[in-house]
């Protein structure tokens, strides 16, 4: 097995990937060809058949395990498998485990520090709520920590949503005990809750795709619709407390045109807008450094609206 990333330009390879999407294209010469998306626990490969015809190359589709012989090459500062020959891999010859990215940390020692979290919450409505799903939904528990926070920007593994909402709340930690303006209960309920809609917009691996309900509504509608079966469960919950903790869910993007309803009205919502941002853009950082060996120009990104690369020391 040679995992993505010990791969290096130059290399001629025979191995088997997860191939998780395809799609056919033409050449400006009208010539077609394939791009793929190959994956294995380390990480994707942008692979490419430039000649889908051949007689190399057997009939494949998306979430097919796949036997690719090529050539790696680099392109715009970032590995490239030049595709000769293709085979759809049979059973037996492949570990599924092989091909699913996971969180670098123990999952059930990130659960436990962020049911610590939990446990700070003095506020008794704000408290029940998170425990409705964080404590007493072994359903939820599961999926929530095997489940990813996206789909390719960042924490796309297994692992990943949990590891990202205890980054949140650690952040949110640093602001309470920094400023004074901070409702310490409010902050924490809506860190845990802020993409709980997640494990129902984006479906499990080793997919970890869209559902037609994550298409549909997206997983900030999804989230609020999941405090609010929470919210009802719990006698006496105040409306007004209801609403706040749904606004830090409806604005934790911040803007109208980052999918957020609402921009952020309570400091609260603007603290937990700043935290998501934070991880998110510092992992996706994360991301695109790894396995890079030298700090050479990594090209144009159009998330940070920059050419980047590592720092020299």
């Amino acid at each position: 097995m040679r995992y993505i990333n010990t791969l290096h330009e130059g290399e001629t390879i025979r191995n088997i990937y997860l191939c998780k999407s395809k799609r056919s294209a033409e050449t400006r010469n009208g010539k077609p060809y394939d791009t793929l998306n190959l994956q294995d626990k380390t990480g994707m490969l942008d692979g490419k058949i430039w000649d889908p015809n051949s007689q190399g190359v057997a009939d494949y589709d998306e979430m097919d395990f796949v036997e690719v012989f090529g050539d790696v090459i680099s392109y715009n500062g970032n590995l490239q498998l030049n595709i000769r020959q293709l085979r759809v891999a049979e059973e037996g010859e492949y570990n599924p485990a092989d091909y699913m990215p996971t969180s670098e940390n123990s999952v059930d020692v990130m659960y436990n520090e962020l049911l610590s979290y939990v446990k700070q919450i003095e506020n008794p409505y704000l408290r029940q709520a998170v425990e409705y799903y964080f404590v007493k939904d072994e359903a939820f528990i599961k999926k929530f920590k095997a489940h990813s926070a996206a789909k390719s920007i960042h924490h796309g593994f297994s692992g990943g949503l949990l590891e990202h909402t205890l980054s949140i709340v650690k952040m949110c930690e640093f602001y309470v005990h920094s400023y004074s303006i901070f409702n310490k209960d409010l902050l924490y309920a809506a860190a845990l809750y802020h993409d709980i809609g997640k494990t129902k917009e984006l479906s499990s691996f080793p997919e970890n795709d869209y559902t037609d309900g994550g298409q549909l509504l997206g997983h900030i509608v999804i989230g609020v619709e999941m405090v609010s079966d929470a919210v009802r469960s719990i006698p006496g919950f105040p409306e007004t407390l209801a609403n706040e903790l749904k606004h830090c869910i409806v604005a934790h993007h911040g803007e109208l045109e980052y999918g957020s309803p609402k921009k952020p009205a309570l400091a609260e919502a603007l603290a937990l807008y700043h935290a998501d941002c934070t991880d998110a853009r510092f992992q996706t950082l994360k991301e695109l450094f790894k396995d890079k060996q030298t700090n050479d120009w990594l090209g144009y990104n159009r998330l940070f609206e920059s050419n980047l690369r590592k720092t020299s020391i």
